[in-house]
Order: C-alpha cells, then sequence, then structure tokens
C-alpha cells in the first residue's frame, strides 16, 4: 500500500508540473526567437525544465488572472507586470526590467519598397497594407500607433491598417503577402526566419517599450523561477538579448536571493 501511496504522489507532482524543477513561462512575442536560447543555456546549467508560451503581453497578462498555470511572466510593457502586482498575481520583491524593445519597418526580401524612406514612404499608393500588432493588447502594436501619429501619418494610414494579434503574427503578416509592409520588433526583424529587410524606427517618435519579468504569486517553484530571472541578468544572457535585439535594461536592483 505504501508503495502505491508513493506512487500516486509521484503522478501528481508530474501532473502538476512542477515536478523536477519545471519552470513555466508566459512570454511576449517578441521573444519568441531569442528567449529559447536564453532558456537552452538556462537548462544545461541547472538541469531546470523551461518550458514558454508566447503570445501578446496583454492577453497572457489575462490569462495569468483568470488562473493560467504559469511561474513566471515575461511582459513587453511594464504596465501589465504592474497591474499584476496590483492584484497580488505576482510577487513585488521579484519585479524588474529586463529588456528593451526597438521598433522597425520591415518588408519582405521579394518587395521593391525602399525601406529608408520610412514611414512617411507608407502613404505611397504603391502601399495598399500595413500591419501593426494590435494596440489594445499588444505594446509594440502601442508604439507604432505613436510613432504614426507622431510622424504625422496615423491619419493616412488608417484605413490600411491590418491587426495581428501579436508582433509575431504581425510580421507573418508581411511575410506572407496580406499586408506590403509592417512595424515589427527588432528582435523578430533580425530572427533567422524574417527573410526582408528594415530600418529602424526613430526612438523619438515611441514611448520606450520597457519590458519587465516576474514571478507569478500562484508558482510551486518559486525558488526555481527566481533563479530563471536571475539567470537573464549573466553575461551570458545579456549577450543574447543584445545580439537578438532586444537591449538589456541598465543597472537596476537586483531580484532578492532566494526564496521570495
Amino acid at each position: 500500500m505504501k508503495g502505491v501511496v508513493c506512487l500516486l504522489f509521484a503522478l501528481f507532482t508530474l501532473a502538476d508540473g512542477s515536478a523536477a524543477g519545471e519552470i513555466r513561462v508566459a512570454a511576449a512575442a517578441d521573444t519568441q526567437f531569442v528567449l529559447p536560447k536564453i532558456a537552452k543555456a538556462f537548462e544545461n546549467q541547472t538541469g531546470d525544465k523551461v518550458s514558454i508560451s508566447f503570445g501578446s503581453s496583454g492577453n497572457l497578462a489575462a490569462q495569468i488572472r483568470n488562473g493560467a498555470p504559469f511561474d513566471v511572466f515575461l511582459s513587453a510593457d511594464t504596465a501589465y507586470v504592474q497591474d499584476l502586482l496590483q492584484s497580488g498575481d505576482a510577487l513585488p520583491r521579484t519585479a524588474y526590467e529586463y529588456a528593451q524593445g526597438r521598433l522597425v519597418l520591415w518588408v519582405p526580401e521579394s518587395s521593391q519598397f525602399d525601406v529608408s524612406r520610412g514611414l512617411q514612404g507608407l502613404v505611397s499608393a504603391e502601399v495598399k497594407r500595413v500591419a501593426i500588432a494590435n494596440p489594445e493588447h499588444a505594446p509594440y502594436g502601442r508604439a507604432a500607433e505613436a510613432a504614426m501619429r507622431n510622424a504625422g501619418v496615423y491619419d493616412q494610414l488608417r484605413p490600411k491598417l491590418v491587426l495581428g494579434e501579436n508582433i509575431s503574427q504581425t510580421l507573418q503578416f508581411v511575410s506572407s503577402g496580406n499586408a506590403d509592409a509592417g512595424l515589427v520588433s527588432f528582435s523578430l526583424a533580425k530572427s533567422p526566419g524574417a527573410k526582408g529587410r528594415y530600418s529602424l524606427i526613430s526612438q523619438n517618435l515611441y514611448p520606450p517599450i520597457k519590458q519587465s519579468a516576474v514571478v507569478l504569486s500562484q508558482s510551486k517553484v518559486r525558488a526555481e523561477a527566481l533563479a530563471f530571472l536571475n539567470f537573464l541578468r549573466t553575461t551570458e544572457a545579456q549577450a543574447i538579448f543584445r545580439d537578438s535585439g532586444l537591449e538589456p535594461a541598465g543597472s537596476q536592483e537586483a531580484v532578492a536571493p532566494g526564496r521570495p
């Protein structure tokens, strides 16, 4: 009987997803090609498994508030982390800014559009559709809208806009020909699968895309989750961020050591 009880306990632990230090991460779509590299390096160093779900920051935050089983949240907008802190769904001593994003104008290799023309060039008749992430729940979508407004072209471009569910889908719209150009993250424009050309949008045209991470209150592997967040601060992880188009955040207070 004792052996059966032990077996049942082990099966329950595995089903709960907390066995062997598995860390479940909800991450903004702009980290789709950078975070797996960092997670692999962390796994090699610690032996803990990292599973990642990507999506728009707003949708992921809503899922977390509704009880989605995540341990860590990497948002492309600090505001979503702050909301989770206020609602009690995240642990205050673990929150910090891990990177800052950049916005680019991107077109596929087959396009004849000269990306150096920037946002003003999108007004031309040759550009029929422009993809951006949905500003309602995607930080890069809000940055894109702000950039167009500050450049004085939003009213002209609004009828052309095609909204992606997240920044990854926005890139896909352009790659598939459903849009002629897109305003996407620098990290996705530099990704291996993005066969195209891009130009950086002036950071003076949109608010800083400050990206924050936090351990979630419901996590049953808090020590492991915190270790993962601390790993994001290492020289190795920051080099991966920078090479992938996400600028590591500047000097910040250290995450509290030990179990939150």
